[in-house]
């Protein structure tokens, strides 16, 4: 696939990102982890090629408010982040 058609076929990002969008990005990160298999990693939800669209959509909502990657896991570990 060309980059151009990962680019369009990405999920649309919210107009701004709310504490109920991080939720839903956190659960996505989660729910949407790698695997490996003998092809390569693959999404662990829905078999697509790591990191699928609901995985790269999370991630940038995630980065989008702000968070770093180790708050990201943080929060994945039941910690708590203070958002902005």
């Amino acid at each position: 696939m060309d980059s151009i058609d990962e680019i369009t076929d990405d999920l649309p990002m919210p107009p701004y990102v709310t504490t109920e969008d991080v939720v839903f990005a956190l659960r996505a990160v989660t729910v949407h982890a790698p695997e490996q298999r003998p092809d390569g990693e693959r999404c662990r939800k829905d078999e697509a090629a790591y990191p699928c669209r609901l995985h790269r959509w999370g991630r940038r909502v995630l980065e989008q408010r702000g968070l770093t990657d180790e708050q990201v896991q943080t929060l994945i570990a039941g910690g708590t982040v203070a958002l902005r």
